[in-house]
C-alpha cells in the first residue's frame, strides 16, 4: 500500500470529514451540457455526486475497491472501475470531460496527460480541483499544523499543477466557502489523510492529541465547527 492507495483503510472517515466542492466550481470544470463523464480517482464520490447532478452518464475510476464501494453505496447508478490516470479502462474519445477532486498531485503528470487526451473527445475538458482550508484563520493554521502538511498542499501553495502534451491552456479560478461540520467531522478528516493513514501508532497519537488541542480552543466544537476553504479550480483542453 503506497500513500496515493491508502485511502480505502479509512473509507469512512474519507467520506464523514471530506468537504464536497462548490457547484458553481463543478460546473466551471465541464462542457457546457456535459454528456459523458469520468471522474478519475473519484474516491467516495464527493465530486462523483455534484458531476453526476449536471451530466448525462458518469464513470467514476479509482485505484482502490473499498473506495468505490463506498461510493457505490450512495451513487448506485454510477458505474465504477478499478483503474489509474495513467491507464484508463475507457475506449478512445469516449469522454466529454474528465475531471479529478483531490487526486492530480497522486499522478505521473505526463503519462496522465497522454492517458486522458486518449479517452477526450477533441475540444474535451480535463477539469481538477483542490479544497485547501484557508489557514488565514488563525485555528485553521493551527489545525494544518496540527494534521502536519499534505503533498496537496504542498502543491497548490507551490508552484501548482501542470499538464502535459496533448493538454494546453490551463486556466485557473478560486472559491472561497465554508463548510459546517463539527468535531467529529473535523476528527475524521485528520485521519482520513494518508500520512495518518499510513503512520505508526505513536504518530498518529500524537497528531490525535494536537488535534484535539486546536478543537478544545473553539466554542462549542461538538455542535458545530465553521470550517473556511478556498477551492482552486485548474481546467484545460485537448485541442
Amino acid at each position: 500500500m503506497t500513500h496515493a492507495t491508502s485511502f480505502g483503510a479509512a473509507a469512512g472517515d474519507y467520506e464523514r470529514g471530506r468537504p464536497g466542492y462548490p457547484a458553481d466550481a463543478v460546473a466551471w470544470l465541464l462542457p457546457a451540457s456535459p454528456r459523458r463523464v469520468l471522474d478519475l480517482g473519484a474516491g467516495t464520490g464527493k465530486l462523483t455526486a455534484l458531476v453526476a447532478a449536471v451530466a448525462d452518464h458518469v464513470v467514476a475510476v479509482d485505484p482502490d475497491p473499498a473506495m468505490l464501494d463506498t461510493l457505490s453505496q450512495s451513487l448506485p447508478d454510477v458505474v465504477t472501475s478499478v483503474g489509474r490516470a495513467e491507464s484508463i479502462p475507457l475506449p478512445d474519445a469516449s469522454m466529454d470531460a474528465v475531471v479529478l477532486g483531490q487526486a492530480w498531485h497522486w499522478v505521473d503528470t505526463d503519462a496522465a496527460s497522454t492517458e486522458i487526451a486518449r479517452v477526450l473527445r477533441p475540444g474535451g475538458t480535463l477539469g481538477l480541483v483542490w479544497n485547501i482550508r484557508d489557514s488565514r484563520e488563525p485555528w485553521v493554521a493551527r489545525l494544518g499544523n496540527a494534521m502536519r502538511g499534505s503533498a496537496a498542499e504542498q502543491l497548490i501553495e507551490g508552484e501548482g499543477p501542470r499538464v502535459g502534451p496533448p493538454l494546453d491552456g490551463l486556466e485557473r479560478r478560486t472559491w472561497e466557502w465554508v463548510r459546517r461540520t463539527d468535531a467529529g467531522g473535523v476528527r475524521a478528516m485528520a485521519r482520513s489523510r494518508s500520512h495518518y493513514i499510513m503512520g505508526d501508532q505513536e504518530y498518529r497519537a500524537r497528531v490525535d492529541r494536537d488535534v484535539e488541542a486546536v478543537l478544545a480552543g473553539l466554542q462549542s466544537p461538538e455542535r458545530e465547527v465553521l470550517l473556511p476553504y478556498v477551492t482552486h479550480a485548474y481546467r484545460a483542453y485537448r485541442r
